[in-house]
This record gives C-alpha cells, sequence and structure tokens, in this order.
C-alpha cells in the first residue's frame, strides 16, 4: 500500500510539474521600450497638448502624461529609469529641451521604475537633485553611447554625495 502511495504521489508531482511550464508564443509582444512618461509643462502650453503629444508619441513615447505649472516656468530637470534606452532617453532629452527651456538637473534613476521618464518634476527636491552644464548634457546626447554606457554615465553623474544647502 505504501508503494502504491509514494507511486501516486511521483505521478502526480510529475503531472503537476509538467502543466506549470509556461507556454511561449513566438508573435508575443516584446514590452514596450519605455512604460510611462510624466512631463509637467508651463501652462502656456496647455493649449497646444495635441500637437505635443502626437510629438512624443511619433519618438515611441506612447504612455504620454502631461501636467500644467499654473505659475512660473517648471524645474529643467529630467530623470529616467535604469531600463530606458539610450535611443528614447537622447529623445527625451531633446523635448525636454525644446518644450522645457533646457536640462540642467538629473534625478537619480534609482527614484524611478525601470523603463519610466519624468521631465520637470516638481517632486523632489534638492537632496537629489544633481546640477549639470551644457557640455556635460551634449555628453549625454552623444548619439554613440550604447544604452549600458549611457546608464553608466548617467549614474556615475548622480551619485556624487551631495551637500544641501538652505534648509536641511
Amino acid at each position: 500500500m505504501a508503494l502504491l502511495h509514494v507511486l501516486v504521489v511521483g505521478i502526480l508531482t510529475l503531472a503537476v510539474g509538467e502543466s506549470a511550464v509556461p507556454i511561449v508564443f513566438a508573435d508575443t509582444a516584446a514590452p514596450a521600450s519605455v512604460s510611462r512618461v510624466e512631463v509637467v509643462l508651463a501652462y502656456p502650453y496647455r493649449t497646444r497638448e495635441g500637437e505635443i503629444k502626437k510629438e512624443f508619441v511619433q519618438v515611441g513615447f506612447t504612455n504620454v502624461h502631461f501636467q500644467y505649472a499654473r505659475m512660473g516656468q517648471p524645474p529643467q530637470n529630467i530623470g529616467l529609469g535604469r531600463d530606458v534606452p539610450a535611443d528614447k532617453a537622447r529623445e527625451a532629452i531633446r523635448l525636454a529641451v525644446k518644450y522645457n527651456l533646457g536640462v540642467g538637473i538629473l534625478l537619480p534613476e534609482r527614484l524611478f521604475p525601470p523603463r519610466f521618464i519624468t521631465i520637470a518634476s516638481s517632486n523632489y527636491d534638492d537632496t537629489v537633485e544633481y546640477p549639470i552644464n551644457q557640455e556635460t548634457l551634449e555628453k549625454l546626447r552623444n548619439p554613440e553611447l550604447s544604452t549600458d554606457a549611457f546608464h553608466r554615465l548617467y549614474r556615475e553623474l548622480t551619485s556624487a554625495v551631495i551637500d544641501p544647502k538652505g534648509r536641511y
């Protein structure tokens, strides 16, 4: 009886193990290279949202969400997740320069989901803001940088210890 019990348990284990193997279809779509883009624009851009969104979609950012700063100019920052492809990161920088008058601050990738981009976010303070100059920004915009090289440089630029100024 014990031998029969062991045999039944063994057969059931094999049957369950075989049914747990995932089925992979060859034509399944690859995940999007960028999962979400959040952008804060100056208030006057609100009337051009359709046109601006179309430009973002043309470069492959299909999940784009806009907010508008009621007063003043949004911060000139950009944050990129660790898995954003270099070509998409360069497009995000280009669009940030175009619609946010430049990029002067990088936000560390550790703050974001892997395939996430934020442009002009006011959700972060000077404890996580890494100022950059135009020369450094041009290094990031270099089309010869692979995705690994881009993110290595990005992490290097956003890994120094920040000495908070002012209220901290």
